[in-house]
């Protein structure tokens, strides 16, 4: 990855309280991963930054190296990153991602 790649990244993660590394945009995802990464965040009315990786080459590599996690989506919640689809479904589904939002202040209790 590119310094200019990293810190664009670490530019977008730092000023973003959730951010959704996907493919596509929240009206038009490209892949079902993506869909059911957005569908969620909606649920739960997390306002998020959106990153769609398919417009960047760059970025869409350089997400990979940056959380050390080879798939997209990849979300991130005030700096910190939280993992994928898959991972956000559990969470969403043990009541820990509207927990853990609450917590951070993004979402009202």
């Amino acid at each position: 990855m590119t310094d200019t790649a990293h810190d664009r990244i670490s530019e977008i993660v730092s000023n973003n309280d959730v951010v959704l590394f996907m493919k596509g945009t929240p009206l038009f995802p490209q892949c079902g991963f993506s869909s059911r990464a957005v569908a969620i965040l909606e649920r739960l009315g997390a306002p998020f930054e959106s990153v769609d990786v398919l417009q960047d080459q760059e970025v869409r590599q350089g997400i990979k190296s940056f959380s050390d996690w080879p798939t997209i989506p990849q979300l991130y919640v005030k700096g910190e990153f939280l993992g994928g689809s898959d991972i956000m479904m559990e969470m969403y589904e043990a009541g820990e991602l509207q927990q853990l939002l609450t917590d951070q202040g993004v979402i009202a209790a």
